[in-house]
């Protein structure tokens, strides 16, 4: 008997690596996963690396029914007893999947705070839905769906690629920042949600007060050219620097004063807790499932979402208030390291398919 893990995502971002460090908790705990990814894709190196075998399937569109016919071939081969779907690509191909297959447990993360398209895609023969954050739960009941199927179970991360922290001088050897710049960072998909075009801006206030301040902006996507543009048309773009997707991002962390995340939609924010156990102190937004995880003045600073004002306001006090930002980040280490961990999240993970299993008299190991 096997558990099913699909996940269609084509870029590495954080519920990426989510559904990895799960699958690869489950294996550590005995259970026998096939994980379900694009051939070729980042997720398929990054789990290899880990030493996590997949399942590779071209999953080419939600309609593809191809890819629904070799892995509902794949699932009753392998005796697949559960199911677990981690992003909506891969929850359209898998749950066609799955009904022809016969899967008994079906399971599906839900990690971003958008509504629902489609309230029937997320209920039909699931039987629960593990929301991220009580903010995406609230998302989920907003949108329709009934309180009964939505379990909360916070993301988690692994703690060791930030222990020990690494050398504080890498970005600056890099980039030839003098001994005293302070490095502001944002780790995140350069997508409209994540709010950058409001840090961008506030940059450039805070720039006008503190000129010691540089914003470092790690990740990809769709708005790059665009976000470029603003810089420089703010007069900003010899403080913002735009290093596109790092595969070192413990070492970039490791080289920041200050972490900043500007979301005005964000499930939970994963690189929040990448960023707490590197030890850093905090600003982001009110949006989400964010005020979860960073306690206004305990771990970090919140602000309202879409307010670059309210955002520089913010950078400048923690860069004035140095004493204030080694406290926020060493209550931030702390929580996080008690809270948040990934073997904390698969036991939970594993509770709620262990009490399913055992409703339907089903043995998962």
């Amino acid at each position: 008997m096997s558990l099913f893990h699909i996940d269609a995502g084509q870029e590495w971002r954080g519920g990426q690596r989510q559904s990895l460090f799960l699958v690869r908790e489950l294996r550590k705990m005995g259970y026998r996963v096939e994980f379900v990814v694009q051939p070729g894709s980042p997720l398929e190196k990054k789990a290899l690396e880990a030493g996590v075998p997949v399942l590779p399937l071209r999953m080419r569109s939600e309609l593809d029914l191809l890819a629904v016919f070799r892995l509902a071939r794949q699932m009753k081969k392998r005796n697949c007893r559960l199911v677990h779907f981690h992003e909506a690509h891969g929850l359209a191909v898998g749950a066609s999947a799955a009904r022809r297959a016969g899967v008994p447990l079906r399971f599906i993360s839900r990690r971003v705070d958008f509504p629902l398209r489609s309230r029937a895609k997320y209920t039909r023969d699931v039987d629960a839905i593990i929301a991220i954050s009580e903010g995406v739960r609230q998302v989920l009941l907003d949108s329709g769906v009934p309180g009964s199927l939505i379990t909360v179970i916070p993301s988690g991360i692994d703690f060791s690629p930030f222990e020990p922290a690494g050398s504080g001088d890498f970005l600056r050897r890099e980039f030839g920042f003098a001994p005293d710049d302070y490095l502001a960072g944002i780790v995140a998909a350069l997508e409209d949600h994540k709010g950058h075009a409001y840090l961008i801006e506030a940059s450039k206030i805070v720039r006008d007060q503190a000129p010691k301040v540089k914003l470092i902006v790690v990740g990809t996507g769709s708005l790059r050219l665009e976000l470029d543009k603003q810089a420089r048309d703010l007069g900003v773009e010899e403080i913002v620097f735009f290093l596109g997707f790092r595969d070192d991002v413990p070492r970039i962390l490791a080289s920041l004063d200050l972490f900043v995340l500007s979301s005005h939609h964000e499930g939970m924010g994963s690189s929040l807790l990448d960023a707490m156990a590197s030890r850093l102190p905090v600003v982001a937004t009110r949006a989400g499932g964010i005020p979860e995880v960073v306690m206004d003045r305990e771990t970090g600073l919140l602000v309202p979402a879409r307010d670059p004002a309210a955002l520089a306001q913010a950078i400048l006090e923690l860069y004035r208030d140095r004493g204030l930002a080694a406290r926020l980040a060493g209550r931030g280490l702390e929580v996080v390291h008690r809270k948040y961990s990934a073997e904390a999240m698969a036991g939970k993970v594993v509770e709620l398919y262990e009490r399913f299993a055992a409703k339907k008299g089903i043995r998962l190991q």
